[in-house]
């Protein structure tokens, strides 16, 4: 018989991969109906289909690991799933990033030539915008590939073999550098244009909110929702960073229990952003609302 905690754990790792596999795909059925219908995708539904896609495939990993920690099933090539987690972890953190980036130039106004013609040319550099992340995030996991074995031989031992006496090769210097720099650059971008956002609609709402003292209250639950989603939206992308150099630093240390929670903390990220998401899209929300219906009226 499985501990209480194994179970729960399974449990939670559950209702978390179903849950995330809903959201994200109920985004990809929405915004893939126009490209059905006519033949083209308009650049947001585009980017929220890749996040979607992405998170997918994330989520599913993580499910497997999750699940091969816990003994459920038999973790086998190690090295491959590693590879693969790494180039569809950067592939999703990269989409979501330009989704960030788009609702940014989209939504904030600065009287600059250069974020002038970003704002006139967003829209037809999403495609090229995704594809360079597809084909960059390719050429990196192909090129890390050799040394993947080095840190899946660090987690496979630090798991299941705390006390070993092994020597584990470390990763070079150098290798350490690129993959640090590789996973900062979307995360300061990231930054960069999420708090211009937070910043922009604090500020607009506030002005909304000055001139008109005195007169009828201003309407501005849709700018504090706004600011609320991205707020969220901030703190699990960061949170998911954290999680990730502390799984990558500390998981000779750690041991099975507190890696099976930071694959929950992982895990939050994609279903829970794609949840706000959903909220936050008046489109989603009405397909979602008529998913649900039409699964009650099916019952």
């Amino acid at each position: 018989m499985r501990a209480p905690h194994v179970i729960t754990h399974l449990f939670l790792a559950v209702i978390q991969f179903l849950t995330g596999v809903l959201a994200n795909g109920i985004i990809v059925l929405v915004t893939s109906m126009d490209l059905i219908k006519h033949r083209k995708m308009v650049p947001l539904d585009l980017l929220l289909c890749c996040v979607a896609i992405s998170r997918i495939c994330f989520q599913i990993l993580i499910f497997n690991i999750s699940l091969a920690v816990l003994s459920v099933v038999e973790f086998c090539a190690v090295n491959e799933i590693f590879t693969l987690f790494m180039f569809v972890n950067e592939s999703g953190l990269w989409f979501a990033t330009w989704l960030s980036v788009f609702y940014c130039v989209k939504i904030v106004t600065i009287v600059h030539p250069l974020f002038f013609w970003l704002k006139l040319r967003i829209s037809k550099l999403v495609p090229w915008l995704l594809f360079g992340s597809l084909l960059y995030t390719s050429l990196t996991a192909v090129f890390h590939s050799k040394n993947t074995w080095v840190f899946s031989q660090k987690v496979w031992l630090g798991l299941f073999f705390p006390n070993a006496t092994t020597e584990i090769q470390e990763l070079p210097a150098l290798q350490f550098a690129l993959v640090f720099t590789e996973f900062s650059l979307p995360l300061l971008i990231f930054l960069s244009s999420a708090l211009l956002l937070l910043f922009s609609l604090g500020r607009h709402t506030q002005q909304m909110i000055n001139t008109t003292q005195g007169t009828r209250p201003p309407n501005t639950s849709v700018h504090i929702n706004v600011l609320l989603s991205i707020l969220s939206f901030l703190i699990l992308y960061v949170s998911q960073y954290m999680m990730g150099a502390f799984i990558f630093f500390q998981i000779p240390k750690i041991g099975p229990f507190f890696f099976l929670f930071s694959m929950l903390v992982l895990g939050s990220y994609p279903s829970g952003h794609s949840i706000i998401l959903i909220l936050g899209n008046p489109k989603l929300k009405q397909s979602a609302k008529k998913f649900f219906l039409y699964g009650k009226c099916c019952q």
